[in-house]
């Protein structure tokens, strides 16, 4: 049998949203309505008559309501197999009712946690009955509807009106999301225990409970599939960001624009800043004493690489900044806001997407990443490392002046978002060049100095601005030549983490050459 006629439905909903149409609806069919709680209440206030639990199971709420539902009237209702006979005669021998619809949506655990509620509250938004009565329906989908989201309240009326009843596809769908649910749920309380309550950053099980929000068109290529999915207690990031125009983000949009706005949030409190992206790298950043003094001196860096890349910036964007950014193609940009005549002026590049934010992430936050290997996962807390002048330390013969220390300090925050092995020149709050994912920190040394080059051939400069610039390395220069081919592009300070057994060599390497240098004793690998 398919179609399963629907006369007794139990309802207990957190969320209200639908409730009484779709009480409504089934009501006009002469479906018996079982309730609970408020959301009784809620149905008797539309006018609709509704029998308490209590009433069917002849034991009233109690415990503050957390016993109501717990009772073999409810259970057996939900799990009897209809054609086996002896489930049929423990349902008469018992007087058990069969109940053909459950519509549930629990505590809201997530919102409770999501506010900063105490561990009191916390704790009594853990449902139980509601999970149970959930997986009852579910398990027993050949004879049970499980409704979870009111979303699927509509397609439910519609289906019941025109069928009499559910169809066994309808019970399959609604059972996978189900139990799809009562898994997430569980998921966010675990992770709350081991979070939260017990300070575990990595517990002996982690699990992991996402919500899809999008289908994307299709993954980094076109033969694999891709999604975005959500967290449960919702972050301020690009997946929560509003897309003011422009096509649909790809999977490769949303993997770059993430990298622009983690590496524009470093620079939250700072002057003005822009970061120019293409694929997951900077290619040019700068702050400036306007939003587009930055971007000019951003995209100077490298001309080509910012063609069809990623922007993101500190500041709302204005109208003159977008006029300069939309003179090149540009795949999305990204901002905190954006005015009236910024707006307007994408409004007519009807290809670039504009995301806003409204605010920028926390650089320091906590927070995991995880990343699959066949047969597995690794999982580590996020690169939240920060160094501030305070934290160096000086180990050459010179001391570097103040200005090379901030620019020690700009070129350092830069190499953290940079592929490893990174090196990053930096003069005047600008990046001169940017060397990124090479093999070794030799040929990222030559790379970045040779763009730098580039850069001041195509810009008209007399020299690169590598001439007096500091450079950062990600890591440590395990041998001298990274360090002499930074000589040769004209740096005169530098800044790396150390720790390697040759550090006195290259130590001595910059003493002749007269390099002030600094350790940060924090390295960040990104890979």
């Amino acid at each position: 049998m398919t179609i399963i006629p629907i006369r007794r439905a139990l309802l207990s909903v957190s969320d209200k949203s639908g409730l009484v149409e779709l009480g409504r609806a089934l009501a006009a069919r002469g479906v018996e309505l079982v309730s609970t709680g408020g959301t009784a209440t809620a149905l008797r206030a539309a006018g609709l008559d509704v029998r308490d639990v209590s009433d069917l199971t002849g034991f009233p709420e109690m415990m503050d309501g957390r016993v109501k539902t717990l009772h073999p009237l409810v259970h057996g209702g939900l799990l009897a197999v209809r054609d086996d006979p002896a489930h049929v005669a423990a349902m008469n021998a018992h007087g058990i009712g069969a109940i053909d619809l459950v519509v549930v949506n629990l505590y809201p655990f997530a919102q409770t946690v999501a506010k900063g509620a105490g561990r009191e509250e916390v704790i009594e938004n853990i449902d139980i009955g509601g999970p149970s009565m959930v997986r009852s329906a579910a398990k027993n989908h050949a004879f049970v509807a499980i409704a979870t989201d009111p979303a699927d309240y509509p397609e439910l009326i519609a289906q019941v009106a025109a069928e009499g009843g559910t169809t066994l596809d309808m019970r399959r769908r609604l059972a996978a999301k189900a139990f799809a649910a009562t898994a997430a749920y569980d998921a966010a309380i675990g992770a709350w225990f081991a979070g939260v309550d017990q300070g575990e950053t990595l517990p002996a099980t982690m699990t992991v409970a996402l919500g899809k929000a999008a289908d994307l068109r299709y993954g980094e290529n076109p033969h694999q599939q891709a999604a975005l999915y959500l967290p449960a207690i919702a972050a301020a990031g690009i997946a929560q960001a509003e897309q003011v125009q422009g096509k649909a983000l790809s999977y490769n949009n949303y993997n770059d624009a993430d990298a622009a706005l983690e590496l524009v949030a470093e620079f939250r409190d700072g002057p003005p800043t822009v970061v120019i992206v293409k694929h997951a790298n900077p290619c040019g950043v700068a702050s400036g004493d306007t939003l587009i003094d930055a971007y000019r001196a951003a995209f100077a860096c490298d001309t080509v690489s910012a063609f069809g890349g990623i922007i993101a910036v500190n500041r709302p964007l204005d109208g003159p900044t977008a006029e300069a950014i939309s003179g090149i193609f540009t795949e999305v940009v990204v901002a905190p806001a954006a005015d009236d005549a910024a707006r307007a002026v994408f409004a007519g590049k009807k290809n670039l997407r504009l995301l806003l934010t409204g605010t920028l992430p926390d650089p320091r936050r906590d927070g995991l990443m995880l990343k699959s290997i066949a047969g597995g996962m690794l999982v580590q807390s996020r690169d939240a490392g920060h160094v501030a002048a305070a934290d160096l330390t000086v180990v050459t013969r010179r001391q570097p002046t103040a200005d090379e220390l901030a620019d020690c300090l700009f070129a350092w925050t830069v190499a953290k978002h940079v592929k490893s092995n990174a090196i990053v020149y930096a003069r005047g709050s600008q990046t001169a060049g940017i060397g990124a994912g090479q093999m070794n920190r030799l040929e990222s040394a030559r790379i970045a100095a040779w763009k730098a080059k580039d850069a001041a051939d195509k810009a008209g400069w007399p020299t690169p601005l590598t001439i007096g610039s500091a450079v950062a390395s990600d890591a440590f220069f395990p041998f001298a030549d990274g360090l002499l081919a930074a000589v040769e592009a004209g740096a005169t300070a530098v800044i790396q983490p150390g720790g390697s057994i040759r550090d006195a060599d290259v130590i001595a390497a910059a003493d002749d050459a007269g390099l002030a240098m600094v350790f940060t004793g924090m390295r960040h690998f990104r890979h």
